[in-house]
């Protein structure tokens, strides 16, 4: 029986943070500003998840910081994903293994 609640409210949950803005913008969205800012919040909610995670994911913080110099540097020319990713985890392992 608690379980079926706890589904339950989930499920209520879920169901009216996705209607909230169907009810509150049903005309056509004018504004640049608010346009602008709902265009950026995926990519910065995906950054405030992955960001912190990078840090701490080698257990040194130097190695985390040459991936990720890596990375921003291979994606700033476009290089395709797994060649950053790639590069990026090979670079940290190499650094913990020089430190």
């Amino acid at each position: 029986m608690k379980t079926a609640l706890y589904i339950f409210v989930m499920a209520l949950t879920t169901y009216v943070i996705r209607m909230i803005p169907l009810v509150l913008f049903r005309k056509k969205i004018k504004s640049r500003f608010l346009k602008r800012f709902l265009y950026y919040i995926p990519y910065a909610v995906l950054s405030a998840m992955t960001i912190p995670y990078i840090f701490y994911s080698t257990g040194e913080t130097f190695t985390a910081i040459v991936g990720t110099v890596t990375a921003v540097i291979l994606s700033y020319f476009d290089m395709p994903l797994i060649v950053v990713a790639l590069s990026a985890s090979l670079t940290a392992f190499i650094a913990g293994m020089l430190k």
